[in-house]
C-alpha cells in the first residue's frame, strides 16, 4: 500500500522507503488542503525527487477547521515514510481558511479608528469609511469607525478610540491615516492600544507602501477582519509540529505563488487568498519548468485554470464584494466541472455537466468500483437522476446498484469509457467498470455506450476550453508559443480533451493527483514592496529593490538565490519590486545531470515548434543557451506566407526557461553588458504616437532569468543591469534577450 492511504491513487513512478532514512538526508514537505483531499509530499531537498506521500480528508468541519487535516497528515507522512523530524528542512502548506472565510462571511467585526488633522480632515473621515461590503450573496463585513484628530493623539486618546469601536462590537482594529506610509507613528499609537486591549490590529502602512488611503484602508479592514481566526489557527498549527520535534521554519502559501512565514499569516492574512491554486502553479513554475502556457489543475469538483508567460504566473488586482484592493492575485479563472463532474439529463438529452461531483454527492467514481460491485448476477446497474445536494435539482444522473448503493458517473469515468486517459495516468480506472457506467448513460440517453462518454466527456471539455479561449483573449497571449499543461488528479481525463478541441499542444504534469503538494514543498519566499513615486529615479529603484531583498532574507531566503524584478508604471506612479529567494541553497538541480547539446537543442526545437535542424545556437553564456528558430504560416488562404522568429532559451537539464517571439538573443562579456544592452535597447525602441516605447529585456546571469521588462526609460534598465551584473568577473559571460512588445 502507497503511503497516501488505501482510498489514495498511488504515485506513478514514485519508490516508497521502507527503512527509517539517514541522517544526511533532509527533506521540504509540502501539504495542500484540497476542497476534498488534504494532501501532503517529502521531496528529497538536494535532489527534490519525490520521497513519499500521505493523505486525509480535508478536515472543513472540525472544531480547529482545516489546521487538524493539515497536523494529521504531517503524522502521517513522517511516519510511513519513515522520515525523522529532525530530517525536516523546509515545510509548508497551502490553506483554503481565506477564501473560504470570505465566501462564506466568516469573518469578525472590524473597527477603524482613522487619524487625520488639519483641512485633511474631513478627507480622511469620508476615505475611512468603509461600509456595506459584500463578502458573499447576503453575507456582509460589519464596520464601526471613530475619527482622532492627529492634534490630539497620544496613547490615552489612541486607548479611548479603541475602547469606543470594540464596545460597539470590534473584534479587531485598523489604523488607518493619511500619509502613514511616509511615517506610520499615529498608527503605532492606535496598534499599540489595541494590542493592550487584547485585540489584533492592522495598520495600514503594513498592506501596502502606495498612496491612495480608501483602497488602503478598504484592504486592512478584509485583513484585519480575518486575523482572529488566522492568529488561532496559525498558533494551533506551530504548536502541533513544533511538538512533533520539526524545528523547519513553517511557512503558507500566498496568493501570487510564493511562501510567507507562519508569522507573516498571523500579521497579513489577506495573503493567503486563493493559497491552494497559486500552489499548484508553484509546481507549474518551479518542478514542471512552464515557460509559456495554460496551467489546468483538474481536481474533483472544480477545475483551475491558469495563464503562465515568460515563466511567471499571470496575476491581477484583488476584489472582494466588488471592490478592489491592494493586493495582487493569481489571475485564476475557476470553473464548476472537473474529474468527479456528473451529468445532468433533461428526459434522453444530455443537458449539462457538473457543476455538482460525486465528492459532494458522496458517491464513488464507478470507473474506481470493481466491475463485479457494479452488477450482479449479470444484471447491471440502472440510471436514476438525483439531487446531489438538498438544494439541487434532481436531474443529475447516477447509477443504482443492483446489490443496493449507488455510484456516480463521472468526466474521469466517461474518459476512460472513450479511451482517451493516457496509460499511466492517476485518471486511469478500471477499463471494464467505465464500460459498464457508459452502458448505463448510454441507455439513458438513448446512444451507444461509447457515443454517450465522448459526448459526455465534450461537454465537459468545451467548458473548460471556452474559459482557456477567454484567458488567452484576455491577456493577448499568443498561440504559437502556448501549450496546456494538466495537474490535479482529473487532468488525465480531461486536459487531452481540452487541448484537442483547441488545436494546442499539451502534456500532463508528472505525478499530477499531488502536484499542488509538491509545488507547496518547492514554493520560493516571496516579498513585494510598492511605492508611489511620481518621477521614479535610479535611487527610489536601488532602494525599493533592496527592501524587498531585505524583506526575503528576513523570512529565510538564501541570499545567493534571490532573484528580483523592479516594475515602474509612469501613468500611475506606481513601483513595484517582487523578490524570490529559496530557503536554502541547493547543491544539484532536480533534473539532475547537465543535458548534452543535441539534448538541449531537441528541446528548443519542441517548443519552437519547428524541425531541429531549422533550430540555431544564438547565444551560450554556459548554464543558459539560446536558440532561434523561424516559423512559417499561411494565411489569407495560402496566399501570403509569414515568417515569425521566436527565441528559446534553454537550461543545462534542457528545461525552456523563456520563450520570447520576435526576440534578438547573444551574449556580452559583463565589462561589455552596459554598452551592449544600451545599443539592443535602443536598435529595438519603437517610437509612435504615444512616444518612445522600450522592448522587453531579459538578461541570463549565472543561470538565473532577470526581467527587466516591466521598466519604461532606458536608465532604469542599465540601472538595474549594472546591479544584477555588479558580482560577475569582468570576463563572464551575460545572456541578453531583447524583443518587441506585442
Amino acid at each position: 500500500m502507497s503511503a497516501c492511504g488505501p482510498t489514495c491513487q498511488p504515485i506513478r513512478g514514485c519508490e516508497m522507503r521502507s527503512n527509517p532514512v539517514t541522517d544526511v538526508t533532509r527533506y521540504r514537505i509540502g501539504i495542500d488542503v484540497g476542497g476534498t483531499f488534504t494532501h501532503a509530499v517529502a521531496l528529497d531537498a538536494d535532489h527534490l525527487t519525490l520521497s513519499g506521500q500521505a493523505m486525509v480528508p480535508t478536515t472543513h468541519h472540525a472544531a480547529s477547521g482545516v489546521a487538524e487535516g493539515v497536523v494529521g497528515v504531517l503524522h502521517r507522512l513522517l511516519a510511513e515514510a519513515g522520515i525523522s523530524p529532525a530530517a525536516v528542512a523546509f515545510l509548508a502548506y497551502s490553506t483554503t481558511q481565506v477564501t473560504n472565510a470570505l465566501l462564506e462571511g466568516d469573518v469578525e467585526p472590524v473597527g477603524i479608528v482613522a487619524v487625520g488633522g488639519g483641512l485633511e480632515g474631513r478627507r480622511v473621515r469620508k476615505e475611512t469609511q468603509v461600509e456595506g461590503v459584500e463578502l458573499s450573496p447576503g453575507r456582509q463585513m460589519a464596520t464601526f469607525h471613530t475619527f482622532v484628530a492627529r492634534e490630539s493623539l497620544d496613547a490615552e486618546r489612541a486607548r479611548a478610540a479603541v475602547q469606543e469601536v470594540a464596545a460597539a462590537g470590534a473584534r479587531a482594529i485598523v489604523a488607518a491615516e493619511a500619509f502613514s506610509v511616509d511615517d506610520p507613528a499615529g498608527e503605532h499609537l492606535v496598534m499599540s492600544a489595541a494590542q493592550e486591549a487584547g485585540l489584533p490590529a492592522t495598520g495600514t502602512h503594513e498592506i501596502s507602501g502606495r498612496y491612495g488611503l480608501r483602497m488602503r484602508t478598504r484592504t486592512a479592514v478584509i485583513n484585519a477582519s480575518l486575523l482572529p481566526k488566522a492568529i488561532a489557527t496559525a498558533d494551533l498549527t506551530e504548536r502541533a509540529v513544533r511538538e512533533s520535534g520539526i524545528e523547519a521554519p513553517l511557512m503558507v502559501v500566498r496568493s501570487d505563488g510564493g511562501v510567507m512565514s507562519i508569522e507573516d499569516m498571523r500579521r497579513r492574512p489577506l495573503l493567503a487568498l486563493l493559497s491552494g491554486p497559486a500552489a499548484g502553479v508553484a509546481a507549474a513554475l518551479m518542478y514542471v519548468r512552464v515557460s509559456n502556457g495554460i496551467f489546468i489543475e483538474v481536481g474533483g469538483t472544480s477545475t483551475d485554470i491558469t495563464a503562465i508567460e515568460q515563466g511567471r504566473a499571470l496575476l491581477r488586482t484583488a476584489q472582494v464584494g466588488g471592490h478592489r484592493l491592494f493586493l495582487r492575485t493569481l489571475d485564476v479563472r475557476t470553473i464548476g466541472v472537473a474529474g468527479g463532474s456528473m451529468p445532468r439529463l433533461r428526459g434522453t438529452s444530455l443537458l449539462d455537466v457538473g457543476p455538482r461531483s460525486a465528492h459532494l454527492a458522496g458517491l464513488p467514481y464507478a470507473c474506481f468500483t470493481p466491475p463485479e460491485e457494479l452488477r450482479d448476477s449479470g444484471d447491471g446497474p440502472s440510471p436514476v437522476l438525483i439531487a446531489p445536494m438538498a438544494a439541487d435539482p434532481d436531474d443529475y444522473l447516477a447509477l443504482d446498484l443492483p446489490a443496493g448503493g449507488r455510484a456516480a458517473i463521472t468526466v474521469t469515468c466517461a474518459a476512460n469509457a472513450a479511451g482517451a486517459v493516457p496509460s499511466g495516468e492517476a485518471a486511469e480506472g478500471n477499463e471494464e467498470s467505465a464500460s459498464i457506467a457508459a452502458s448505463t448513460l448510454g441507455a439513458a440517453t438513448g446512444t451507444a455506450p461509447k457515443e454517450a462518454a465522448r459526448a459526455m466527456l465534450a461537454a465537459a471539455a468545451r467548458k473548460a476550453a471556452a474559459a482557456v479561449h477567454d484567458l488567452l483573449d484576455a491577456r493577448e497571449m499568443s498561440r504559437e508559443t502556448t501549450e496546456l499543461i494538466g495537474g490535479g488528479g482529473g487532468a488525465g481525463a480531461l486536459v487531452p480533451s481540452v487541448a484537442e478541441q483547441l488545436g494546442l499542444p499539451h502534456r500532463v504534469a508528472a505525478n499530477a493527483a499531488v502536484i499542488s503538494a509538491i509545488g507547496t514543498a518547492l514554493a520560493l519566499v516571496r516579498e513585494v514592496v510598492e511605492r508611489t513615486v511620481p518621477e521614479a529615479r535610479e535611487a527610489d529603484l536601488l532602494q525599493v529593490r533592496k527592501e524587498a531583498v531585505e524583506a526575503v532574507i528576513a523570512a529565510g531566503a538564501d541570499p545567493e538565490s534571490i532573484v528580483v524584478e523592479v516594475e515602474y508604471d509612469a501613468r500611475t506612479a506606481l513601483l513595484r519590486a517582487t523578490a524570490s529567494g529559496q530557503t536554502e541553497l541547493r547543491e544539484r538541480d532536480p533534473a539532475g545531470g547537465a543535458a548534452s547539446d543535441q539534448e538541449r537543442l531537441t528541446a528548443a526545437a519542441k517548443f519552437l515548434r519547428v524541425p531541429a535542424a531549422q533550430v540555431e545556437p544564438v547565444g551560450d553564456s554556459g548554464p543558459l543557451r539560446a536558440y532561434r528558430g523561424v516559423r512559417v504560416q499561411k494565411c489569407l488562404l495560402g496566399l501570403l506566407t509569414r515568417r515569425r522568429s521566436v527565441v528559446a532559451v534553454v537550461d543545462q537539464q534542457a528545461v525552456v526557461r523563456l520563450l520570447v517571439p520576435g526576440a534578438t538573443a547573444g551574449i556580452a562579456q559583463a565589462s561589455r553588458l552596459p554598452a551592449t544592452l544600451s545599443g539592443l535597447l535602443g536598435d529595438h525602441t519603437h517610437y509612435g504616437d504615444a512616444g518612445a516605447e522600450l522592448p522587453q529585456a531579459f538578461l541570463g546571469v549565472r543561470g538565473r532569468i532577470v526581467n527587466l521588462s516591466g521598466l519604461a526609460k532606458p536608465e532604469q534598465v542599465l540601472s538595474l543591469a549594472a546591479v544584477e551584473s555588479a558580482a560577475l568577473a569582468p570576463q563572464e559571460t551575460v545572456l541578453v534577450v531583447v524583443a518587441p512588445r506585442r
